[in-house]
Formats: structure tokens, sequence, C-alpha cells
């Protein structure tokens, strides 16, 4: 079964992370959405995409980073530390 894909903000990131999730979300290239957003940005007047990208800065998640858990031991195993980290499979 697939794993059902999040919209969230990016860890590669140049201001928050908002344009880094879109590329990663419609597996593109993140300079080509950057370039993308900029040019229709300027065009359009600054308006739309700048209002709609300060909403998105707020309303997406942040992205679960890969080193967000360093290591949890169970405090309760006797004399061993038992490491209860969660994989990298396993959902947050």
């Amino acid at each position: 079964m697939a794993k059902d894909k999040k919209l969230t903000k990016s860890n590669d990131r140049v201001l928050s992370g908002v344009l880094g999730g879109i590329s990663e979300y419609f597996d593109l290239d993140a300079s080509l959405v950057r370039l993308l957003f900029v040019a229709a940005t300027l065009f359009t007047g600054f308006f739309p995409f700048v209002f709609i990208y300060i909403i998105a800065v707020f309303i997406m998640p942040d992205s679960p980073s890969k080193h967000q858990y360093k290591y949890r031991f169970d405090e309760n195993a006797e004399e061993k530390r038992r490491d209860v980290t969660p994989d990298e499979d396993d959902e947050i």
C-alpha cells in the first residue's frame, strides 16, 4: 500500500519552506517551482501570490525532520537501556 502524500513545509527551505514543500509534493525541482513563483508574482502585480504565500506559511504544517528523534530510551527497562526510537518507516 502506497503512503499518502501530505503537503508540508520542506526542510529544503529558502524562506519558510512553502515552495520547497510544494515541489516535493508534486515531485518537481525546487528551483523550478521558485522560479515560476517569482515570475507569476512579478507578472500579476505581487498581490495574489504574495497573499497566498503568506497564508500558506501559517497554514502548512512543518515536515517531520529525519533527525527529530535523536535517541529515546525506555526508562522502565531493568538494567538495560532499551532503544525505543521510532524507525523512519513509522508514522508520527
